[in-house]
C-alpha cells in the first residue's frame, strides 16, 4: 500500500514507464485536522512500482499556482499520456478568487515524469455552456469539470470529464463530458458519451478495453444516485466504483443497471482504477477512504482481484 506519515492520498492515476508503474496522487496535510479541509489544500505526490504494493516516493510533481493564478487554491484530480517523447499530464485546478468553486483543466509537461513544468497558456479546457451546467448554487454544489482521463483514439485526443448537463432533474445530470484534440493544447468541446439520469455525478473516470468492450470506470456517493436510478434498477446505493460498456472508446455508453462493482455504505474504496496483475487477471486499485465509524483513512490499498461481468 501507500501511505504517508504526514499527509492523506485518494484520487490517483497511472503513467507505465520502462516496466515501471508511476503513480501520481492528490495529498494533503494531515496537520490540518479537519479531512474535509484537504480538498481546498490538494498538491499533486508522486511515486513509483514494480508490483502496485512497494512504493517509492519521488517529488512532488505539482504544486498550487502563485497568488492570482487560475489554480492558486489547489490542484486536483488528472491523466497522464506520452506523445512524441515528452509526456503531458492535463489536471483540475481551482483558485482562491472563485473560492475553489469553479474547476478549469490545465496542463503539464515532463520528460521524464519527475520534474513537470505548468504551460504557460492555462488552463486548456472549460466547459461549454451549450451542452455542460454552469455554477449554480440552487442545483450543485459547485461547477463541475475536472478528473481528465485521456488517451488517443483515431489519430485524435480524447479527454473524458467529470461534469453535469444544463438540463433535467438536478439529482440526475452527472454525466462524463468528451473534448477532442489534434495535440493535446487546443480542445474542442463535444456532447458527452453517458447519458444523464441516474447520478448527480460520476468521477475519475478510466477507459479500459477488455472482452471486446471498452468499459468506462467511475466512481460516486449512494447520495448521489438519483432517484430515477433508485427506481429503474436493482441497485443499493452505496459509495464506490461503478462501469458503462460502449462498443466503441467514444460510446454510447450503457450503465450496469443491475449491480455495482464495489462500493459499500461507508464508502471504504473510493476512485478505483482497474490495472492488470501479474496473472493477467483483472485488479482495482483504490484509495482507503472511510471507516465505518466515518474517520478518514486517506491511503492508497493494495489490489484487489474483479471480475467485470457484463
Amino acid at each position: 500500500m501507500l501511505s504517508l506519515n504526514d499527509k492523506w492520498i485518494w484520487d490517483f492515476w497511472f503513467a507505465e514507464n520502462n516496466g515501471e508503474h508511476h503513480i501520481f496522487y492528490l495529498q494533503a496535510p494531515k496537520s490540518l485536522v479537519d479531512e474535509r479541509r484537504r480538498h481546498h489544500n490538494a498538491t499533486i505526490g508522486h511515486a513509483v512500482s514494480s508490483d502496485y504494493k512497494n512504493w517509492t516516493v519521488l517529488p512532488n510533481a505539482l504544486a498550487t499556482g502563485a497568488k492570482g493564478e487560475w489554480d492558486d487554491l489547489a490542484t486536483w484530480t488528472g491523466s497522464v499520456i506520452k506523445h512524441e517523447d515528452l509526456w503531458y499530464m492535463l489536471y483540475t485546478g481551482v483558485n482562491h478568487n472563485e473560492k475553489g468553486l469553479i474547476q478549469r483543466i490545465g496542463l503539464a509537461t515532463s520528460t521524464d515524469l519527475v520534474r513537470w513544468d505548468k504551460y504557460k497558456n492555462n488552463p486548456i479546457i472549460s466547459a461549454d455552456e451549450k451542452y455542460y451546467e454552469m455554477l449554480d448554487l440552487n442545483s450543485w454544489h459547485d461547477h463541475a469539470w475536472r478528473d481528465p482521463c485521456v488517451f488517443k483514439y483515431q489519430n485524435s485526443f480524447h479527454a473524458f470529464i467529470t461534469a453535469r448537463v444544463n438540463y433535467g432533474p438536478v439529482d440526475g445530470r452527472g454525466v462524463i463530458a468528451h473534448a477532442i484534440s489534434p495535440d493535446l493544447i487546443n480542445w474542442n468541446i463535444q456532447a458527452p458519451v453517458t447519458e444523464p439520469g441516474y447520478y448527480g455525478q460520476l468521477e475519475v473516470p478510466q477507459l479500459i478495453y477488455h472482452n471486446n468492450k471498452y468499459i468506462l470506470i467511475f466512481s460516486t456517493a449512494a447520495e448521489h444516485h438519483s432517484n430515477k436510478l433508485l427506481t429503474e434498477s436493482k441497485v443499493v446505493p452505496v459509495t464506490g466504483t461503478n462501469f458503462l460498456i460502449a462498443d466503441n472508446p467514444l460510446g454510447p455508453y450503457k450503465l450496469n443497471m443491475d449491480k455495482f462493482l464495489i462500493g459499500d455504505k461507508a464508502g471504504s474504496f473510493y476512485a478505483g482504477k482497474i490495472i492488470e496483475n501479474n496473472t493477467n487477471n483483472l485488479a482495482l486499485i483504490a484509495f482507503q477512504n472511510y471507516k465505518e465509524d466515518g474517520d478518514f483513512i486517506g491511503l492508497i490499498a493494495d489490489p484487489l482481484e474483479v471480475q467485470i461481468n457484463f
